[in-house]
């Protein structure tokens, strides 16, 4: 049993990719872009946002202000890193609640 708690604590620190669909309750304006922003700055993951075929590094707000998400759009969060999964928690809770 103690080389499956090896394995668990090796796969941990390994990178990760995950991959999250929301549907937006409001245009990504420029608070929350702000507020994407720095949430992705904040991340040693690399992280996207896509929208209507369109991918950008959410670290810029001009990027995701250009994305033109409007409410009700659907929007791909993807991480790949060793923080992936709280990445993309991160950002699809900024977009789910923006206002």
């Amino acid at each position: 049993m103690s080389s499956s708690s090896e394995s668990t604590a090796t796969e941990s620190t390994t990178a990760a990719n995950h991959e999250i669909v929301v549907v937006l309750s409001a245009n990504l304006h420029a608070r929350p872009a702000g507020r994407l922003a720095k949430a992705a700055a904040g991340f040693t993951s690399s992280v996207q946002l896509e929208y209507a075929g369109r991918t950008v590094n959410p670290t810029g707000v001009l990027a995701v202000m250009g994305l033109g998400a409007t409410a009700g759009a659907t929007v791909t969060v993807r991480a790949e890193g060793p923080d992936a999964d709280q990445a993309v928690a991160a950002l699809a809770d900024i977009l789910a609640t923006a206002e």
